[in-house]
């Protein structure tokens, strides 16, 4: 999922992300955020019931995903589309790099998708010889620059008008004043003739309805419909869960992606496409395919991951999440970013990217609050943090490895036990299980002084008596500390977490103590 450059470089998230507090125009480019922080505050507080109908829509999809793919696709078929599933990012890559060859494509024109930029598309096209312009105009910055987007909804918000003002120039081979306007008419003007003169357009998908087979591109510039219609070969790469079983969801649906995205009611373009060009209409494409990607995901089902893939794409837990305002999506190096790039890059790459993501994040459950499906960001994290524990691969069940047997009986068809519905959770839940198919190796990993203190920290509170009296031994420390406002400024051994961050100083009395006192009568509550 790697392979563009990054603004904050460094071989660990922690390193990355030292480099990145330390840059002030990176700091001062994500200040941008604040005006989107209370995107997904602005959905609850207008419409509290669209994110339980959101949460209901996708747990009903995931509860039936191989279902729900297989109509999709019978639909597809009959409107004249044609339907490749890529088990793998490379099997996607092949496929579209193969037609593009066989069609003569000379150059591609892409919309803005994660999708793509998961399986590095881009690059592959580039590499045989395919010109491959992104046409979406922060991933046009990007591109330029050789970056990645560090963010799903606005792909050059590390870098400010200045640093786009250099990148655009050196592209003009002149120097374009440092004004939004001129920059954005440059680039206007620039793309038009990429558009003109592509055989082929990609996009990704928002939402694909399998009772109409119609796919769903939101964007906030004109870039998607041209992807979509001006080109005589149209390539949608659409990741297997961002299929709906109804045309009739996208009502709530896309108000909810877009205001917990931008705040905004609606999207300024919204693009369905239903087959290719018929008898009679003057645009579209003549080819109209689909890849359906899964890379990983379909083995999340029946797992407690299974809700991750829930996620609507919509940024809102970046946006509120403390970590990804201070460092950016670069110091993820990741396609993903934020808390749902956290879960979700180690479990597509199974293990082999991402392996510290989970561990950066304070757990505020910021994430939780924001999701607008529902979905246990910060729960995820804790449970990842477990699964990654110890070093080497993250083994995902698979054709070659059995996966352990189901907790639930599996369906006639062979889908996934989640279907039955003692399986499924209310939004909101926990888990009641640890069921899972994601297995970690059981060796232990080698001894560190961090791994020594947990695990004496463990075994201290395993025991009420030990507990009870480290918890003494806490407030007597406090006391000799002489915290202002009930909290320690500074901490013996513990310099590392209090250098950004102050200590809560234990309460004067224990809730036994408390509770002793008020039936003696000493204290009232």
């Amino acid at each position: 999922m790697s392979g563009k450059g990054l603004v904050t470089p460094g071989p660990t998230m922690k390193a990355r992300s030292k480099v990145a507090v330390g840059d002030p125009q990176l700091q001062a480019a994500l200040s941008n955020l604040d005006l989107r922080l209370f995107t997904a505050g602005v959905v609850q507080a207008e419409h509290p019931e669209w994110k339980d109908r959101v949460a209901e829509i996708r747990r009903e999809t995931l509860a039936d995903l191989d279902g729900w793919i297989d109509k999709l696709e019978s639909k597809l078929l009959s409107l004249g589309v044609v339907v490749h599933r890529a088990a793998t990012p490379e099997e996607a890559r092949r496929y579209i790099i193969g037609l593009a060859q066989r069609e003569g494509v000379a150059r591609v024109i892409k919309s803005k998708s994660m999708a793509t930029e998961e399986i590095d598309l881009g690059r592959a096209l580039e590499a045989v010889g395919i010109e491959s312009v992104e046409t979406d105009l922060g991933e046009y910055i990007v591109q330029l620059a050789d970056e990645r987007p560090s963010h799903m909804i606005t792909p050059a918000i590390h870098k400010t008008l200045g640093q786009i003002a250099d990148v655009l120039s050196k592209e003009a081979g002149t120097d374009l004043p440092v004004v939004r306007e001129p920059l954005t008419a440059w680039a206007r003007d620039k793309l038009r003739e990429k558009f003109v003169g592509a055989d082929m357009g990609i996009t990704g998908a928002n939402f694909v309805a399998a009772d109409t087979g119609t796919i769903v591109v939101v964007t906030n510039e004109g870039n998607g419909r041209f992807c979509t219609s001006l080109p005589r070969i149209h390539v949608a790469v659409v990741p297997v869960e961002k299929v709906i079983p109804r045309f009739d969801d996208l009502g709530v649906l896309l108000p909810t992606l877009v205001m917990s995205a931008t705040g905004a009611k609606m999207s300024n373009y919204l693009s369905m496409v239903t087959g290719p060009r018929r008898e009679g209409e003057i645009d579209g494409p003549e080819q109209l395919h689909v890849v359906l990607l899964d890379h990983n995901r379909r083995v999340l089902l029946g797992t407690p991951y299974e809700d991750m893939l829930g996620c609507i794409r919509c940024g809102a837990c970046l946006n509120v999440c403390p970590v990804y305002r201070s460092v950016g999506g670069h110091a993820y190096d990741s396609s993903y970013s934020g808390p749902m790039g956290k879960i979700l890059t180690p479990l597509v790459t199974g293990g082999e990217e991402g392996r510290d993501l989970p561990f950066a994040s304070t757990l505020c459950g910021a994430c939780t609050e924001a999701c607008p499906a529902e979905i246990p960001l910060a729960d995820l994290l804790v449970r990842l943090r477990a699964d990654l524990r110890t070093p080497g691969p993250v083994v995902v069940a698979g054709a070659d490895q059995p996966a352990p047997p189901p907790a639930l009986p599996v369906d006639h068809a062979g889908r996934s036990p989640a279907a039955h519905p003692a399986a499924r959770r209310k939004p909101g839940e926990g888990y009641a299980t640890p069921v899972t198919r994601i297995h970690v190796p059981t060796r232990r990993a080698p001894w560190s002084r961090r791994r020594a203190g947990f695990e004496a920290w463990a075994r201290l509170w395993s025991y009420p008596s030990t507990y009870r009296a480290s918890l003494a031994v806490g407030r007597l420390g406090a006391k000799v500390l002489r915290p202002k406002a009930g909290w320690v400024r500074r901490a013996p051994m513990l310099h590392a977490w209090t250098d950004s961050r102050d200590v809560l100083v234990p309460a004067g009395a224990t809730f036994r103590e408390r509770w002793a006192a008020r039936e003696r009568g000493d204290e009232r509550w």
